[in-house]
Parts: structure tokens; sequence; C-alpha cells
């Protein structure tokens, strides 16, 4: 497709988004089987049901404007999950998997706030109200799986991962310095 418009970009960022959502269809019950903490483990089931409804708003906007979701890869998605895995496959501490799944997740909420917010915008300034809105909901439930990440990070994840005794005994020991 030729970009030659707004509107192109946009069919474009939807086609990307499309198949970002569902590269994390098939990703998130790997992060989910690979946490250890229950309320990670929750979270990401949890998101994998907003996700497939996200999918289903991407087919809703596609529908409306006439064009098939399909027929694009989104290599930055594809990215993320890539560094998902091969975290996945490192031998870690299980705390220490959960804070590093965390920021993969993190990672991967950021990209979509990103384009979500843009393809809202494009869909704003193109007078696609009905879009737009079906948008801004997925863009809302995205802030707040990041937000609940960070907390869920904050509050004990982290905290957890923390104290895990490094090679020297110490959970705290930075630059060789108790």
């Amino acid at each position: 497709m030729t970009m030659k418009s707004l509107h192109h970009l946009l069919v474009d960022c939807l086609k990307d988004l499309y198949s970002a959502e569902n590269q994390l269809v098939k990703a998130l019950p790997r992060m989910a089987k690979a946490a250890r903490s229950p309320d990670l483990k929750a979270g990401f089931e949890e998101h994998l049901q907003q996700t497939r409804g996200q999918v289903e708003r991407l087919d809703q906007i596609c529908e409306q404007l006439s064009i098939s979701p399909k027929g694009k890869k989104c290599v930055a998605m594809e990215g993320l999950v890539q560094e998902g895995k091969e975290l996945m496959q490192e031998n870690m501490e299980p705390t220490v998997l959960d804070a590093g799944l965390i920021a993969a997740a993190q990672k991967v909420e950021h990209y979509e706030i990103a384009a979500y917010g843009t393809a809202r915008e494009w869909a704003k300034q193109l007078g696609l109200d009905e879009a737009a809105a079906l948008l801004q909901e997925t863009l809302d439930e995205e802030k707040a799986t990041d937000k609940k990440l960070t907390e869920l990070a904050r509050k004990k994840v982290n905290q957890e991962a923390d104290a895990v005794p490094t090679a020297a005994g110490n959970s705290r020991n930075v630059g060789g310095r108790k």
C-alpha cells in the first residue's frame, strides 16, 4: 500500500496493532505459565482476556473502514515477544524471573500505549469518532495494565527479587561494597 494520506497511515497502524495483539494472544499464556507470583499469573491471564477483546475491537474498526486487518507483521512486537522468550529461557530464581517478566510486559504496554494513542489521534483527525472511541477504550485498558504491573512490581515482586542473595551472599552488594 502506498502511504499517500493520514488515512493510509491509520490503516497501516491498525494492521500493525492487529498483528501485535495476535502475537500477544500467543505470548501471554507462556508468560502466565512462567510466572511464579499468583498475582502476576492472574494479571497475565486477565490481560489475555482483555487482549482478545482488543482484537475484536480492531476487527470492528476495520470492518467499519471496509479494510482487512491482516497483511502486516508487527516487527516491534515480534522483537518484544522474542525478548520475553529469551528471558524465560534464562536460568533465574523464580522471583527474579517475575521481576523480569513485569519489565518485559511493561515494554509491551508502553509500545501499545504509544501506538494506540497515535491511532486514536489519527482517527479523531479523520472524523472517525466511533473508531477513535474504540481505540480510546483499548488505550485506557493498556494504561491500566501498565499501572497494575507497576504496582505489583513496587509492592511485592521487586522486593522479593531483591531479597534473593547474590553470589557474594548479599542482595544489596552493589559495586562490590557491603
